[in-house]
């Protein structure tokens, strides 16, 4: 799918609508004033959740109103199969919404934020309703840029003992961590079914998280010979997951 990739709020086309629909508003001004698209060039329309349809730019029309035609055949997309989330420990800065877009990009089906014990930024009142926020547009705007129509879900912020339930009803559990005795590159993977991956913070996961965790059924293991940052282990996790899990073949 090479098409640029918009996001609409449905695509169920009223009829009479001759398989035309007006992408207008902040959509509708980045399709005309940034990506400049002009009639006759392909585009894909998505709600994100997996459904998504092909058109053709009929006409651009000021600075924010792009018409798309042809948007005969709605797709569904079916969630790929194992699912993969990420349980990301909070970074610093922006390094969070790095982390999220680079899993985006990969293929990561969900991510969760966690508040690890020895995270330095905490999310907490308005702020953290912000930087929630603030990762959710940065899963959305990925999803766009790597041409996705199904985009990840970014959950809720998790306490430990959450993300021990999480861990609790997964086909296969891991913690990222140096005292694994396996590396995950050798791990024995599901076919089917849901895989959940603890990527820490900076400070490493706590003896008494690791401890809550094995008793979730999450083992401990390595990803390599060097030592990832927690902005980037995730993704780098992640792509070994997908290419062994055969979704990348």
């Amino acid at each position: 799918m090479t098409a640029p990739v918009f996001v609409v709020d449905s695509l169920d086309l009223p009829d009479g609508c001759g398989g035309e629909l007006v992408l207008d508003g902040p959509e509708g001004r980045h399709a005309v004033s940034v990506k400049r698209l002009r009639a006759g060039e392909d585009v894909v329309l998505t709600d994100g959740r997996g459904r998504w349809a092909e058109g053709i730019v009929k006409a651009a029309e000021g600075k924010d109103r792009l018409v798309v035609m042809d948007l005969e055949t709605v797709h569904e997309e079916a969630p790929a199969e194992p699912r993969i989330t990420v349980v990301q420990a909070l970074p610093k800065g922006d390094r969070g919404e790095l982390a999220v877009e680079t899993m985006t990009e990969v293929g990561i089906d969900a991510i969760v934020p966690w508040a690890a014990t020895r995270c330095i930024t905490q999310w907490k009142g308005d702020r953290g309703l912000k930087a929630l926020a603030k990762w959710r547009a940065t899963a959305r705007e990925a999803g766009k840029q790597s041409r996705r129509t199904r985009f990840p879900e970014v959950a809720d912020a998790a306490t430990g003992k959450q993300v021990a339930a999480l861990l609790a009803k997964a086909d296969f559990a891991a913690v990222l961590h140096e005292s694994g005795d396996e590396t995950l590159a050798t791990a024995e993977l599901p076919a089917a079914g849901e895989i959940v991956l603890v990527v820490g913070p900076e400070g490493g996961v706590s003896p008494e998280e690791l401890a809550l965790f094995r008793e979730a059924g999450a083992g401990a293991y390595r990803l390599g010979p060097s030592v990832l940052r927690t902005s980037t282990a995730g993704t780098a996790a992640g792509a070994l997951l997908l290419g062994r899990t055969g979704r990348w073949s």
